[in-house]
């Protein structure tokens, strides 16, 4: 007589929810481990710890499942990513969306009651899961919102480490495009941010899941999740998608940008391209809006004198952190005086060197002078603003100009010009100013000359 085991049946993960109790069995995926983190417990009686996971089963449900104390002393080192387990004995509540990105609208919490069990890998069980949205639907979004994206980084900035309530971060902004022709600014932390700059040139692809979306400063930018996946170069449809129209149109297309609309765009804001005797044409045409323009040029020279007269480079900005939005932590960047108060902050605090420079740059059009902001003058000229502080204050005058020589007619840089409707006196006027720089991008900038000389031998 042949004996037939019966297969143990699971809990579907999409159908849990508190009317179940804690009479459900589930057998899931983990897609996703957080860090081990510390806590202060509500009734001061010592201090907790807790990871959360994220789970996925054969039917295609996701859910966050939390371990405090015991059980995230228990079950930290046997939930790696990847690995397929049994799970009961843990509660059911409604998912708090501020730190959720999962789209359950409910999550599992577990305690010392908790039973896990490590099971044979599934392979009805994806590795991970998806749920892509293009930016333009992003734009539509009710705030605050988590989302899956696949777009091309087409800017960096630099990681910034920073302090705040006595914990020590690191973080870095990349502007993503995709093909529904808006970009947006994402911010990684920790050791996603300290990669290697090179994992981000060349406009690589990547897909990040698991990023809460927030209002900043009249925009919507992202910010990764501690726990949310960032793949770079996948291999996914949507991936080679994005990736064929960046190369075909998109690089040489207008990128809507949908983040901060006060604040300094990245390289591909929604500035339109042009050589610097259009931009002079089109800032003088100005009446209300202020406009920004993407304009590739060669640094020609920095101003350091002025009639004879000695002109600083650098000024001492007060550093006092201030919480912002979507997990933007930034620095108040006001001028403190020669004692290092800071009129705005109303106190006499960190303080750190800035860039203000007057910049002249060139293309075979013409040539502009342009305040260019830190951010901006620290890409140009390859140093930071400490650095340029030190080797004045150790080789002199004479020893930054020689340094500064160095840099011009040096590699060709996009910049981002601002045009900005001014009243100064009564009059009207328009300022212009360089906000963001960065290296040309060699394979757009190319295609873009190639495009020109063809639309000359059309005509």
């Amino acid at each position: 007589m042949t004996i037939q085991v019966q297969e143990e049946v699971f809990f579907p993960i999409r159908e849990l929810s508190t009317y179940q109790g804690a009479k459900w069995t589930i057998k899931g995926r983990v897609t996703m481990r957080a860090p081990m983190r510390g806590f202060k417990k509500r009734d001061g009686n010592g201090d907790g710890k807790v990871f959360h996971v994220e789970l996925l089963d054969a039917e295609g449900g996701e859910i966050r499942a939390s371990f405090f104390n015991e059980a995230a002393e228990k079950f930290f080192d046997l939930m790696e990513v990847g690995k397929c387990f049994k799970l009961s004995r843990g509660s059911v509540r409604i998912a708090n969306r501020q730190y959720n990105t999962c789209k359950h609208r409910y999550e599992l919490v577990f305690d010392k009651m908790a039973q896990v069990d490590e099971v044979e890998d599934d392979q009805k069980i994806e590795t991970v899961k998806y749920a892509i949205e293009n930016l333009r639907s992003v734009k539509g979004k009710t705030l605050p919102c988590s989302v899956d994206i696949c777009g091309v980084i087409t800017a960096f900035e630099q990681p910034i480490a920073f302090e705040s309530k006595g914990r020590n971060f690191v973080k870095r902004n990349l502007t993503i495009a995709d093909d529904s022709a808006m970009s947006m600014i994402v911010t990684i932390w920790a050791e996603r941010a300290q990669k290697e700059d090179t994992v981000f040139k060349g406009n690589p692809v990547v897909v990040m899941k698991g990023v809460m979306v927030k209002e900043w400063q009249g925009g919507r930018s992202g910010s990764l999740t501690e726990g949310g996946l960032m793949v770079m170069q996948p291999d996914i449809p949507e991936a080679k998608a994005v990736s064929a129209w960046w190369q075909s149109t998109g690089h040489a297309q207008e990128i809507t940008f949908i983040s901060q609309t006060n604040g300094l765009p990245g390289p591909r804001a929604s500035g339109k391209t042009m050589d610097i005797m259009q931009m002079k044409q089109a800032s003088e045409q100005m009446v209300t809006e202020q406009e920004t323009f993407s304009i590739y040029c060669r640094l020609a020279a920095v101003q350091t004198r002025k009639r004879d007269e000695v002109q600083p480079l650098v000024y001492n900005a007060c550093m006092e952190l201030k919480d912002g939005m979507n997990g933007r932590t930034l620095p108040c960047n006001r001028r403190v005086d020669e004692n290092g108060f800071c009129a705005v902050c109303d106190k006499k605090g960190k303080a750190g060197p800035r860039l203000n420079l007057r910049c002249r740059f060139e293309d075979a059009s013409g040539n502009c002078w342009l305040t260019t902001f830190h951010p901006a003058a620290e890409k140009i000229l390859a140093l930071s603003a400490q650095e340029v502080q030190d080797i004045e204050q150790n080789q002199g005058r004479e020893g930054i100009e020689n340094k500064l020589k160095e840099t011009y007619y040096g590699e060709m840089l996009q910049i981002i010009v601002r045009a900005k409707p001014e009243s100064y006196n009564g009059e009207s006027r328009t300022g212009v100013s360089c906000i963001a720089a960065s290296p040309a991008p060699v394979r757009e900038h190319s295609r873009m000359m190639l495009k020109e000389i063809e639309d000359m031998l059309a005509k």
